[in-house]
């Protein structure tokens, strides 16, 4: 029998070390849980960093794959497809946007988003070309291209690998007077996460999301919402920005879009906004392909009957009263909007990276970011009792 230590002998011996995952090696997957090779169960509790917001192999979404893999999986954006339209329309109805560009990964989306504000500074709002500013917020995470890696402050992120683009400004995240000094004649587009994930599930403070709306059509700038891990339910909202009744021109979507089983994302927003592409300016060979579109078509139909923001939100309810108990007891903060939660540890105490490991070795995997805390992201599937058993070895692993 081939065993884990095996099977991760093979990864390290074979694959760049680009990742420290934990020593767990999935064979398979039902909805909230998972199996290792020696077919020990562990509740996941990471959800693909909110790609599995409807848990694994969700029978709809796997019914919609295996119709379209007994059709056509790829025709490359040369010729039209059956699935793209109706992806699209179905997508922009759902999002109340009026134009879809699809793309395959969360940092394609942004790229794309970021190459669109800039074509419609010099086009539409006569910036002189060449000299456009975005402003970003930092402690952000779009991506990890080079150009979104010049903006961002984590170091990790950024060492060797410039020369930097230029063209961004930084400002602190949550600090409307920061954001309103930094826009100028040159701002195409002020780019915001409404939560920001990688850092640690940051949620704004009231009215800052509202306020960079305000400044964004005081300036004549595009406002833009990186929803690729907020979006889509995650936060009790089918849009974070829903919390604060704010809207963007452009959203990137990504991660849940393709169900968990196909790459898919999308820049969605303003026809006069995604209009200035013109045929040869932008592509993708895989963008849009119909085996995509047909899962994606599924997560939407999942999506519009609102069962899963409204489990987000009861749950989530559950899962932040619960952890808030925690603090005084090896947890310092916590920070939470649906079911998603960024649990900052006492410092002095366990390391995110070991209470991690104590959680996988109890049965609940998730995963640390920052040094000291765990981000916690259930699939919008997961039971009460489900959550609660996670839960429950949370608190044990922490309180210890």
């Amino acid at each position: 029998m081939t065993t884990s230590a095996d099977f991760i002998a093979l990864d390290e011996r074979w694959s760049t070390h680009n990742y420290h995952p934990l020593p767990v090696v999935i064979a398979e997957a039902e909805g909230a849980w998972v199996t290792d090779v020696e077919g020990r169960r562990y509740l996941d509790f990471l959800s693909g960093y909110s790609a599995l917001n409807f848990g694994h192999r969700h029978p709809a979404l796997v019914a919609a794959a295996a119709e379209q893999l007994g059709r056509v999986t790829l025709t490359s954006r040369a010729f039209h497809h059956d699935q793209l339209g109706l992806f699209c329309r179905e997508l922009a109805g759902l999002t109340g946007t009026d134009m879809v560009l699809p793309m395959n990964s969360g940092a394609e989306a942004v790229e794309s988003a970021l190459k669109v504000a800039r074509k419609w500074a010099y086009e539409v709002k006569g910036i002189p070309d060449g000299t456009a500013e975005i402003v970003v917020a930092g402690s952000n995470f779009h991506g990890r291209t080079t150009t979104i890696v010049s903006f961002s402050t984590d170091e990790t992120a950024r060492s060797h690998f410039g020369p930097f683009t230029p063209g961004f400004v930084v400002v602190k995240y949550g600090d409307a007077a920061a954001l309103r000094d930094a826009i100028t004649e040159r701002t195409a587009a002020v780019l915001l996460e409404p939560v920001q994930g990688e850092a640690g599930v940051v949620v704004p403070p009231a009215g800052y999301l509202a306020e960079a709306r305000r400044l964004c059509d005081e300036a004549g700038v595009l406002l833009i919402a990186d929803e690729i891990q907020s979006g889509l339910a995650r936060t009790g909202k089918l849009l974070a920005l829903d919390h604060e009744g704010v809207r963007a021109d452009l959203y990137t979507l990504g991660k849940a879009l393709g169900g968990g089983i196909m790459p898919l994302s999308a820049v969605v927003g303003r026809r006069d906004v995604l209009g200035v592409l013109k045929p040869g300016e932008h592509g993708s060979t895989f963008g849009g392909n119909p085996l995509a579109c047909a899962v994606g078509r599924a997560v939407i139909r999942l999506l519009s009957t609102g069962e899963f923001q409204e489990r987000s939100t009861r749950l989530g309810e559950h899962l932040r009263e619960r952890l808030t108990a925690l603090i005084g007891h090896g947890v310092a903060e916590v920070r939470a909007r649906g079911l998603w939660a960024g649990v900052d540890l006492t410092p002095g105490g366990l390391s995110g990276r070991e209470a991690s490991e104590a959680l996988a070795a109890k049965g609940v995997l998730c995963k640390e970011t920052h040094g000291n805390t765990l981000r916690i992201a259930p699939p919008l599937v997961i039971s009460e009792a489900d959550l609660d058993r996670g839960l429950d070895a949370i608190a044990e692993v922490i309180r210890r």
